[in-house]
């Protein structure tokens, strides 16, 4: 029997609408699908991407006339929706990071829309920043049949209109929570490898010893992170897969670690001495205050490409992350059992970056 011929009619284009091109997923999306054949690419964000190979669509998402504006001769098929900004307390996080969400979508009515992929995080386990980690938690690992905590949390408020748009406009959509994303972005809100590569480099300069900030649980006990690179095929995966829409998954690396073994390969990576969880926390906010001179010193001593500290160290997002009293850990099986194979070893993911980090004269 002759087997049949191979499909070989040219595929359409499709076109991806990437939120948040600057930060660390949304350049890794961009830099997934540039790999992968049949993408043209918009990358939404204030500013252009230096280098990007997306479009650049300059809009505030928190204006539904910039947004129509910028968006009414675009037609995208999938949408990556990685962009949030922080605010004073949890009632505003909703109203501004919840609005974006809607305005984009609004603006976006007249697209061919086939598939809104929303990046959320491990806060829908743990409450936001301002009730983080207190309460009664989901046991670990967090698995995403877990309720709602009873507490507000923008992530819920982006999933009701998320869901609220699929059903009018016809799309199929996917959730990704994420744990601690580490990848590269400079000028990003929520970036722990970068600023723990610039806390290094300062203990360096110093001779100080690279001391960990966190809690006697987080030092102690199990924990997982993601990749950048992972969590954009993780998203591309979901959007592209028939049968993986319309769900909402984890996404972490798929090893597990404590930060006693981890904390001193970093330093052994950076050729320093270190100190471990010691009694009580030592956040960075207060090892590294009135560090911006000494960052300014390093910059011009080893002629970096970023002198404003601020631009380089989130120490408040590491200092909440590894801070928490209590263990994180989430399952992948949902996504393992739907086809989704990727994987990653943290340890390598943080030694690659900080090397992609230095070849680039962002840290020493």
């Amino acid at each position: 029997m002759t087997a049949p011929a191979p499909d070989t009619r040219p595929r359409p284009r499709r076109t991806a609408l990437v939120v948040g091109a600057s930060g660390i997923a949304g350049s890794a999306i961009v830099e997934q699908l540039t790999r992968t054949e049949g993408w043209d690419m918009l990358g939404l964000s204030r500013n252009p991407v230096p280098g990007s190979t997306a479009r650049h669509i300059g809009a505030d998402l928190r204006s539904p006339e910039s947004l129509a504006a910028a968006l009414a001769g675009e037609r995208p098929t999938h949408v990556f929706f990685t962009a949030w900004s922080r605010q004073a307390t949890e009632k505003e996080n909703i109203a501004v990071n919840a609005g974006m969400l809607r305005h984009l979508l609004a603006a976006l009515d007249h697209a061919p829309l086939e598939h809104v992929a929303l990046m959320t995080g491990l806060k829908h386990y743990l409450g936001p920043f301002e009730a983080y980690g207190r309460g009664t938690m989901p046991d670990t690992p967090f698995r995403e049949e877990e309720p709602r905590l009873p507490v507000e949390n923008f992530y819920y408020a982006q999933e009701d209109e998320l869901w609220a748009a699929a059903g009018r406009q016809g799309f199929r959509w996917s959730v990704h929570r994420a744990h601690t994303v580490i990848g590269h972005a400079v000028g990003n809100a929520m970036n722990m490898g970068l600023t723990l590569a610039v806390q290094a480099a300062i203990c360096r300069e110093t001779g100080r010893p690279f001391v960990f900030p966190g809690s006697e649980t987080q030092w102690n006990s199990l924990t997982d992170m993601t990749d950048g690179s992972l969590l954009a095929e993780h998203m591309v995966w979901a959007a592209t897969t028939e049968d993986a829409g319309n769900e909402a998954y984890n996404v972490v690396n798929g090893d597990v670690f404590r930060w006693r073994r981890m904390w001193p390969a970093l330093a052994a990576w950076f050729g320093l001495e270190w100190e471990g969880f010691a009694g009580q926390p030592r956040p960075l906010q207060e090892q590294m205050r009135g560090a911006e001179d000494v960052w300014a010193r390093i910059v011009e001593e080893h002629g970096l490409v970023e002198p404003d500290l601020a631009r380089v160290a989130s120490w408040w997002h590491t200092d909440a992350d590894l801070g928490r009293p209590i263990e994180v850990v989430a399952d992948m099986s949902k996504s393992r059992l739907a086809g989704f194979p990727g994987y990653r070893r943290t340890q390598d993911c943080f030694t690659a970056l900080f090397e992609r980090y230095r070849a680039e004269r962002i840290i020493p």
